[in-house]
């Protein structure tokens, strides 16, 4: 087991040194990245907004009634949301989300290229395949992500509005000075600083277990559904080390 991890810790450092090199053509890169865009980012928006939407009002709704004090404002509903979903729940559960559906995409992506042997072909080309296939899937992530982010916590926010609005918990602008108050732009700043890093370790790691694919179409998905567990553990894992290094 110990070997096994040494040896996969390994490849992968090798793999990323490989991915990391120049682009042979900056041009293909470049088309590269934008179709990137599209497929990791733009077509995860909607699921991205519809579990930011009720993420946001259950937070909400769930500090609304738990307030059972007349010493606690109510203005702390605006205020617990606001910081739950920025500190934790945008960057971190979307990013999870996001390792199951981006995540798997790009391991079968890249798995299905290795089994049919383009990969190798690809080789004998002269093209540098762990550049060509996974440094486009790396730096969209790490750009598009925190965009999708910032998204969801806007979207989150906003669902806490609509049930201040719907409810009558707590009042629409007792909501929105719970927001406003004691606001500290760092906790954005620490929000993209994680999603960046869960961005590479998404789609690194999701490289990675696809261009190591051996077999057929079975490993494909075994492979697949891999990625997104190591992926969803490293992501834990470096949530619980980023918050001891940045709000320590």
């Amino acid at each position: 087991m110990k070997r096994n991890v040494f040896v996969h810790t390994g490849r992968y450092v090798l793999l990323m040194v490989e991915a990391f090199k120049r682009p042979d053509k900056d041009r293909v890169f470049w088309s590269h990245l934008f179709r990137e865009f599209k497929n990791l980012g733009v077509d995860s928006v909607g699921i991205v907004a519809i579990i930011s939407v009720f993420m946001g009002a259950v937070v909400a709704m769930q500090t609304a009634y738990n307030i059972d004090s007349p010493l606690i404002p109510m203005t702390m509903v605006g205020f617990t949301t606001r910081q739950s979903v920025i500190l934790e729940f945008s960057p971190t559960i979307v990013s999870l989300i996001l390792a199951g559906k981006v995540g798997s995409r790009i391991a079968s992506e890249i798995g299905t290229m290795r089994v049919s042997e383009q990969i190798d072909a690809l080789k004998i080309m002269g093209v540098n395949p762990a550049n060509f296939l996974i440094l486009p899937k790396i730096t969209a992530s790490m750009i598009i992500n925190p965009v999708l982010i910032v998204i969801s916590i806007g979207i989150a926010l906003t669902g806490g509005w609509l049930v201040s609005l719907l409810t009558g918990l707590v009042t629409p602008q007792t909501y929105i000075e719970g927001i406003v108050y004691w606001f500290d732009p760092y906790t954005v700043f620490y929000a993209l600083i994680k999603t960046v890093v869960f961005a590479f370790i998404i789609a690194s790691v999701s490289g990675y277990m696809g261009y190591y694919v051996e077999g057929g179409s079975l490993e494909v998905g075994e492979h697949s559904t891999k990625a997104v567990v190591y992926s969803s553990i490293l992501i834990i894992l470096f949530n619980l080390i980023l918050t001891k290094l940045l709000l320590a």
